[in-house]
């Protein structure tokens, strides 16, 4: 199993967000990361952009996005940004994908939430033919994409989707390199997720990447209520809620990886059990000494 690391949009302190981002790229590649994945938060500047800087800046390392959602741009605009993005990389870019939540689409931007069956598959309609360097021609109920983009030289990204429920793990396993999750632990990885990703995909190779908080420390209750705090949220949201009790977690703090080094990696082990091919630690606590004391462990698991 790989193990990488969740980056962050927000800049270090007496820095700017763009040099924060840089910085942050170059430390996490110089420590022996491959990959890091981003998240695209709906109030955060443009990840897309930032990326196009930090993926110029800084060489070797690979970045995913964790996810960006689909429902505010059309597809011939996103295959236009991931394949300028393959191109500034060299084919370091990962293109993960997601529906958002109805909060989101519906309550800030306006657009229906509805259908996300159909909207995800006509969306990669349009979408899939374009990053493979091919025109689309696809008429739909909500999206409608027709023509070509031209992006000289540009590899075609992996497509991940962040897919949680039966219908979209289909998708994800029929049309796409794999699932993006969060907040699901390793007895619905290896129950749910995986068998029904891996089920669709009738033997095309696919992959599970699974995020979860982690935290390598000796104060556990302390951190497990700033887990409770910090992810408050996703106990809320439908979809991550329907994970959460599936796994019987009574909390978003009862998913986080939580510990000294022998419980946190047995707790990774799990995962690799579960199926997962790739665990992305998104390191939570705010102490700078359990932060790299994290990261260590990370670095060590992954080349174990």
């Amino acid at each position: 199993m790989e193990i990488s690391i969740l980056g962050s949009l927000s800049g270090s302190s007496g820095t700017s967000l763009i040099d924060g981002v840089v910085s942050e790229f170059a430390q996490l590649r110089d420590e022996g990361f491959r990959r890091i994945w981003m998240t695209q938060m709906p109030y955060e500047p443009d990840l897309l952009t930032v990326l196009a800087v930090a993926l110029r800046e800084v060489d070797t390392i690979e970045v995913g996005t964790g996810v960006v959602p689909i429902q505010n741009q059309h597809p011939m605009q996103l295959a236009q940004r991931a394949l300028t993005l393959s191109l500034i990389s060299g084919g370091r870019f990962i293109l993960g994908l997601g529906m958002t939540h109805a909060a989101v689409t519906e309550g800030m931007w306006g657009i229906p939430w509805d259908r996300p069956v159909r909207r995800l598959n006509e969306y990669l309609d349009g979408l899939l033919p374009l990053l493979a360097g091919e025109p689309a021609d696809a008429a739909g109920e909500i999206y409608t994409t027709r023509g070509a983009v031209q992006v000289p030289a540009a590899p075609a990204p992996p497509v991940y989707i962040a897919a949680l429920g039966p219908q979209l793990l289909k998708i994800a396993g029929r049309r796409t390199a794999g699932t993006v999750t969060w907040m699901t632990g390793p007895k619905t990885l290896s129950e749910h997720v995986g068998p029904g990703l891996r089920a669709a995909a009738d033997g095309r190779p696919v992959r599970v990447v699974a995020a979860l908080p982690v935290a390598v420390t000796d104060d556990v209750d302390g951190t497990r209520a700033q887990a409770a705090e910090q992810f408050a949220m996703y106990g809320h949201l439908p979809s991550y809620r329907a994970m959460l009790d599936r796994e019987g977690y009574a909390g978003p703090a009862d998913a986080a990886l939580i510990g000294d080094e022998a419980t946190v990696t047995a707790r990774i082990n799990e995962l690799s059990a579960a199926g997962v091919d790739e665990y992305v630690g998104v390191v939570f606590d705010r102490s700078p000494e359990v932060r790299a004391r994290t990261r260590a462990l990370l670095r060590t698991l992954d080349n174990a």
